[in-house]
């Protein structure tokens, strides 16, 4: 009777030491929330959802910056969109396959991601990855940024995205629309 009781004392602790460990490796860095940000607001979407997941975060910055006048932001945008142009990039996460899910964040422009997004998920090996994306916009919600994600990311599980309007990303109503999202497509519970 002793030996019994033992041995399921020895089980009860092993599951529990496994259940902890599984719970520890997921809060230690398998989210990684990756973001490219022109006027700021794509920036305080990221940090909201890295507060939510506990994930990591990563800013994708272009090589070169882009213009700070606006009319000349939206004709370069436009042209770079249209032909798909990928930007060089400063520098890229060095441990990304310690993620196995990837939240990706960029403004629309023109009805797609960014460039430097674009970049980003075309350099980097995403094969069997989840790829959850939102975008922050000025009325254009996700527009056709889904489509071209998937395109760039063929052997990843791409999830539903969030869009939010840019002026709307500091709202107190933004953070439980997030966390809503996060449990709705099983990111977080």
């Amino acid at each position: 009777m002793k030996t019994k009781i033992w041995l399921w004392t020895i089980m009860a602790l092993f599951l529990t030491i496994i259940q902890t460990s599984a719970q520890s490796s997921k809060k230690s860095g398998k989210i990684l929330v990756a973001y490219f940000s022109h006027s700021g607001n794509t920036r305080n979407m990221a940090n909201q959802i890295k507060e939510v997941t506990g994930g990591d975060i990563f800013e994708i910055q272009p090589l070169e910056a882009y213009p700070s006048d606006y009319k000349t932001l939206l004709d370069q945008a436009k042209t770079e969109t249209k032909a798909f142009y990928k930007p060089a990039l400063k520098a890229m996460p060095k441990n990304i396959d310690s993620y196995n899910i990837i939240i990706i964040g960029s403004p629309n422009w023109w009805s797609t991601i960014a460039p430097p997004v674009a970049s980003f998920l075309s350099k980097v090996d995403l094969k069997g990855k989840i790829i959850v994306p939102f975008m922050t916009h000025g009325g254009g919600r996700m527009g056709h940024s889904m489509e071209y994600i998937n395109k760039l990311c063929p052997d990843s599980k791409i999830t539903e995205g969030l869009p939010i309007r840019g002026n709307e990303v500091t709202d107190a109503d933004t953070k439980q629309e997030i966390v809503k999202w996060l449990k709705k497509i099983e990111i977080i519970k």
